[in-house]
């Protein structure tokens, strides 16, 4: 146990049976009254960002957790990984994978995150590279300007890319954000 002055950006707390990530916090000593400590925490479950005021000096607890190199082997009711040493599987529910998902590429090295040995999220590497499978024709001639067009690619993900794009190019992806980055030779 911890209590809320020893809060640091980027702590894992427990706090009423959810796992929370330390986004922001401030330590308010008002003029009259108790002092408080102010929080933005982001939910590891579902991502969801909340606002927490918290007592000076209360205590809360601190989650420790644990992340293994996996490989994303395929999904059926469950997302399947495996450790790459031990060849040992683990099933992960849809809801813990959320957004993450539109970029899971079969035999893509992921790092999944552990809270008392039990999966609770993934981290996707920062850049993939997954191949365009359906997009409109570029207009030739059409270079000059900055325009996007929508493109599908091989995980089903919808895109925005460069006219220059077609059908059967494979095109790095930023993970966070989910735009273009570079067309891959």
């Amino acid at each position: 146990m911890i209590t809320t002055n020893d809060l640091k950006n980027g702590m894992t707390i427990n706090h009423e049976d959810v796992l929370y990530e330390v986004l922001y916090f401030q330590h308010v000593k008002p003029g009259k009254g108790g002092a408080f400590v102010r929080t933005k925490l982001k939910n590891l479950y579902t991502g969801a960002i909340i606002d927490k005021t918290f007592r000076a000096g209360e205590k809360i607890e601190q989650a420790i957790l644990e992340t293994k190199k996996m490989q994303f082997l395929y999904k059926d009711d469950h997302y399947n990984f495996m450790d790459t040493e031990t060849f040992e599987q683990v099933a992960i529910p849809e809801e813990n994978i959320s957004d993450k998902k539109k970029f899971l590429l079969e035999n893509l090295e992921v790092t999944i995150i552990f809270y008392k040995s039990k999966p609770i999220s993934i981290e996707l590497p920062i850049a993939i590279e997954a191949k365009v499978i359906k997009t409109e024709p570029g207009v030739k001639g059409d270079t000059v300007s900055n325009v996007l067009k929508p493109a599908e690619i091989e995980t089903g993900a919808k895109i925005q890319v460069p006219l220059f794009i077609n059908e059967g190019d494979v095109i790095k992806i930023d993970t966070r954000t989910g735009e273009y980055i570079t067309r891959v030779k």
